[in-house]
């Protein structure tokens, strides 16, 4: 039997069948997807002649387990848990997917961020074993042939960078393949895909970071990033060649750098079924975030005033998820518009202080008028800083997705306090070292009267005298059961309008909503079951604007997403050639 008659046997596992393979000995053992280690019963020892390669004790999946996590808890820093989990995915995705899927919420700070930063950084030297596909740049003629194997052929889901902006990292070229590796990981772990379907793609084209292209050691192309018309050209015959190999296909962008992200989602959004994670997925989880923070403080959505630190495409997708919800609510598209106040390096986007010309096109929607700055009273003339916005605006929410660490300064928040009963404050950036402020301090500064989500985890902080679970505001509460709609329904494409329905999923399940004291968001634990509800939530709303059979009813699309998600437990293996 063929690679792919394996991997097909593999995902038809689900429906209860036997694998059967021609495989045998080390070569069994040596395939993520089919090694079972020390799981193999005796009778497929002895048809795959393991005897002697394996100790002589068979045991359950429960018990490997178990050996993991002690093996695993025991190790000293979180980057040498990363390196464990990575080489135990490259021998053994079950026992791997087992391990992460019932402890997410320990195993999520691991897998992701944080420690997925330090694992890009590091990740020319600690490279192992190959896992998705590097597509260099020298090699762009090759493309088409690389993609045509057949060991590719049951690929449903594909994450992809180019590895310009990883995180708030910056440039780590070949080394960002960390992140679509990672963010598989959680669809897997999350949503329920096989991980037979899932391909994680770096587009290698070179890169400015000098520390890489000094190193010995890196592994990428050791170029310049290739940029203009030759890198336009790259991307396009990728996604040409993407589309002829896998018609249906689920294409999702990660850690594209301002001046791509926005602009590469928006070129080919409509060709295939496709979205950026860094744009949509963060403007859906903080809006559902915000949705549920709407709960505690009482003030209405129609009534925010929103601050914005850091303009790009991750601050400018919140903005624009969060204009449509302000409409929604019954603003006017203008009078929404004025509500938002975005800061970037040059501070505040207004009129008459910032250079249109420097702006892309999806940033001006939410520059404000002159008009509307001109009673302000400002520290420095000429720049409108953001304790100049808490000063003047008075904004409800603050949400920062800068890469700054610190940058909500104890000044900046103590303003915003004063004028507000019950602050709203993210600081998404990621990793922990980049956010811009520490939830503790963010107590302190409101005197315990903050409503607060984070990108990345962090320790519990003291409210009211004991322990609070600080909510994690991060993407994958979101994607995880987009992705798993997209691919179980086929959509053609993922209009933004989904990610509405999947931010007010999100807020229909949050503690919040029967407890204003309770967390805006479910357990990280949950993540399974959000993504479903997350999952159903986008279904219906595909069914509804047109983009499914109009036959298919409620419970269709309900079973076809339940029988796309798959339980890590082993298959029966059988030698193909024993019968």
């Amino acid at each position: 039997m063929c690679a792919q008659q394996t991997r097909m046997s593999l995902l038809r596992h689900a429906e209860g069948l036997t694998i059967r393979t021609t495989l045998s000995e080390f070569d069994v053992l040596a395939n993520p997807l089919m090694n079972k280690g020390t799981a193999f019963s005796e009778a497929e020892r002895d048809e795959f002649k393991l005897h002697g390669l394996l100790p002589p004790s068979v045991q359950t999946l429960e018990e490997q387990v178990s050996r993991r996590l002690e093996a695993l808890r025991a190790l000293p820093t979180d980057l040498d848990r990363y390196v464990m989990l990575r080489e135990l995915q490259d021998s053994n995705e079950t026992l791997f997917y087992a391990v992460l899927t019932p402890h997410i919420e320990e195993m999520l700070p691991l897998i992701y961020t944080p420690t997925v930063g330090a694992g890009c950084q590091r990740f020319s030297h600690l490279y192992r074993k190959p896992r998705g596909l590097f597509l260099s740049y020298p090699h762009k003629d090759l493309m088409r042939k690389i993609l045509a194997h057949p060991r590719f052929d049951s690929v449903e889901a594909i994450v992809v960078t180019d590895g310009e902006r990883i995180l708030g990292l910056g440039d780590q070229g070949a080394g960002g393949m960390g992140i679509p590796i990672g963010k598989l990981a959680l669809y897997v772990g999350c949503g329920g895909l096989h991980p037979a379907t899932t391909l994680p793609i770096t587009l290698d084209v070179g890169t400015d970071n000098k520390d890489c292209l000094s190193d010995p050691l890196y592994i990428g192309w050791r170029h310049e990033r290739v940029r203009g018309p030759e890198y336009d050209a790259f991307i396009d015959e990728f996604i040409s060649a993407v589309k002829e190999r896998w018609p249906h296909v689920l294409l999702q962008w990660e850690d594209f750098a301002k001046a791509n992200a926005s602009r590469l989602l928006e070129r080919y959004r409509n060709a295939l079924c496709t979205f950026n994670d860094d744009v949509q997925g963060t403007a859906s989880v903080a809006t559902g975030t915000l949705l549920s923070a709407v709960n505690v403080t009482g003030v209405p959505l129609s009534e925010q005033r929103i601050a914005v630190l850091g303009a790009g495409s991750a601050g400018c997708g919140i903005s624009s998820l969060l204009h449509r919800a302000l409409v929604d609510a019954g603003l006017s598209p203008e009078e929404a518009s004025r509500r938002f106040f975005l800061v970037d390096r040059a501070g505040l986007m207004v009129e008459g202080l910032t250079d249109m010309t420097t702006l892309e096109p999806f940033q001006t929607r939410f520059v404000q008028p002159a008009a509307a700055i001109a009673g302000w009273t400002l520290e420095t003339a000429g720049r409108v800083s953001l304790l100049d916005v808490m000063k003047n605006a008075h904004p409800t929410v603050l949400i920062g997705v800068s890469g700054q660490a610190g940058a909500f300064s104890e000044a900046i928040v103590r303003e915003m306090a004063r004028h507000c009963a019950q602050p709203v404050i993210f600081p998404l950036s990621n990793p922990t070292s980049s956010c811009e402020a520490l939830p503790q301090d963010l107590l302190d500064w409101t005197d315990g009267r903050v409503v607060l989500g984070t990108g990345s985890p962090f320790p519990p902080v003291e409210r009211d005298g004991r322990p609070f679970k600080v909510d994690q505001t991060n993407n994958s509460y979101i994607f995880p059961g987009v992705g798993l709609a997209a691919i179980a329904l086929k959509l053609p494409s993922i209009p933004d309008s989904l990610f509405m329905a999947a931010a007010r999923a999100l807020a229909s399940i949050s503690p919040a909503r029967a407890n204003p004291r309770a967390n805006l968001l479910p357990p990280v634990s949950d993540l399974r079951r959000v993504s479903y509800t997350v999952a159903l939530a986008v279904g219906l709303q595909a069914h509804r604007e047109g983009l499914l059979d109009a036959a298919l009813g409620i419970d269709e699309i309900e079973a076809l997403i339940r029988a796309k998600i798959w339980e890590p437990r082993y298959p029966t293996m059988r030698h193909a050639m024993s019968e």
